[in-house]
């Protein structure tokens, strides 16, 4: 009787807590751990024991509670950007990557003030079929509009031939007039139903381009720029000034930078060094011995005054060794993709 009534549950007898209860269930343990962590000991109590209670929830009221869920979140004006991206990856997380695409093909928005945010939601093989016809400029607007890692998996998966025109479109592209967006969204509407506002949009540009192709690998990355330099050196040289940098070393993770810095001569690490300033300085000291610290800093001091160019040319090669093992996959470099390594 008890298990029957389990399975009667549905979305309109449903409690707050319940439903509550049922996103709990399909988050995962780690996730879920980190909810109740937040809660009180009545909630969690209260939360506990509704979700023994909604274990017997049919697919249908599962899906209805996510519906409910998500519809509720995109009424929330101050979630921030990025919230979309993070929905589609929490779902793929709790679901998988085949019921989360099914769930998020419900709860996309139906309309939104940018003509292409539904390509938010969609996985990047996905956008790619849907522009792979269109004219290289709408696939550069496409692209620039999406999240950067975004846009770069969207990017892999376009024909080479198409990859340099690409970039050099996005690197190109400045404010977007309404009747450029408004051209981008009658090719869109063919696709799929979207109503916009339109406005002008700051979208594109050198340092979007850039941003794109730190996601990319290395090869792919230099045989884009190589292609590029025959039309137009100084673009070229401008998307290489804006690409990972030295300084983006501060935001790795501590194991990562170890194990580059034991790649990495002494020597040219103290001419990197020269130019580096205080808090990146000390977190890469901090990823080596304390004598090989010490070391390091005396030398710099013994150094005196270099030129500006060795120290760039020193910083060029631990950037290139750095996203060579990042290509490997033997670091995860903050800004070249965010993999998980394994």
């Amino acid at each position: 009787m008890k298990a029957a009534a389990m399975s009667e549950l549905d979305i309109t007898t449903l409690t707050g807590v319940q439903k509550a209860a049922i996103l709990m269930m399909l988050f995962g343990e780690k996730a879920a751990a980190n909810v109740l962590k937040s809660m009180s000991p009545h909630e969690v109590q209260e939360l506990g024991a509704a979700m023994y209670t909604v274990r017997g929830v049919s697919h249908e009221t599962v899906n209805a509670v996510l519906d409910e869920f998500f519809d509720g979140l995109r009424r929330q004006t101050d979630v921030g950007i990025g919230a979309n991206a993070y929905v589609r990856n929490v779902l793929t997380g709790a679901l998988g990557a085949d019921k989360a695409q099914s769930v998020l093909s419900r709860i996309t928005p139906a309309s939104s003030e940018r003509p292409i945010e539904i390509l938010d939601w969609m996985d990047p093989s996905a956008i790619s079929e849907l522009i792979i016809d269109e004219h290289p400029q709408i696939m550069a607007l496409v692209i620039a509009s999406l999240d950067y890692s975004q846009g770069a998996e969207v990017l892999k998966i376009l024909p080479e031939d198409f990859q340099p025109e690409i970039v050099r479109r996005i690197a190109n592209l400045q404010t977007v007039q309404p009747d450029a967006l408004r051209e981008l969204e009658e090719v869109m509407q063919r696709k799929f139903k979207a109503n916009t506002t339109l406005r002008a949009s700051q979208i594109g540009g050198v340092k979007a381009a850039a941003r794109i192709m730190n996601f990319t690998r290395q090869d792919m990355e230099q045989r884009i720029l190589k292609d590029i330099k025959k039309d137009d050196k100084e673009l070229m040289e401008s998307l290489q000034d804006n690409m990972f940098v030295f300084d983006n070393l501060i935001k790795s993770e501590d194991r990562s930078l170890q194990t580059l810095l034991r790649e990495i001569d002494q020597d040219v690490l103290i001419l990197a060094l020269k130019g580096a300033d205080d808090a990146l300085r000390d977190k890469l000291l901090g990823c080596v011995s304390s004598r090989a610290a010490q070391t390091i800093l005396e030398e710099m001091e013994n150094m005196g005054p270099v030129r500006l160019t060795a120290v760039q040319e020193a910083q060029k090669q631990v950037i290139s060794v750095a996203r060579q093992m990042a290509d490997a996959g033997t670091i995860t470099l903050a800004g070249r993709g965010g993999e998980q390594m394994v």
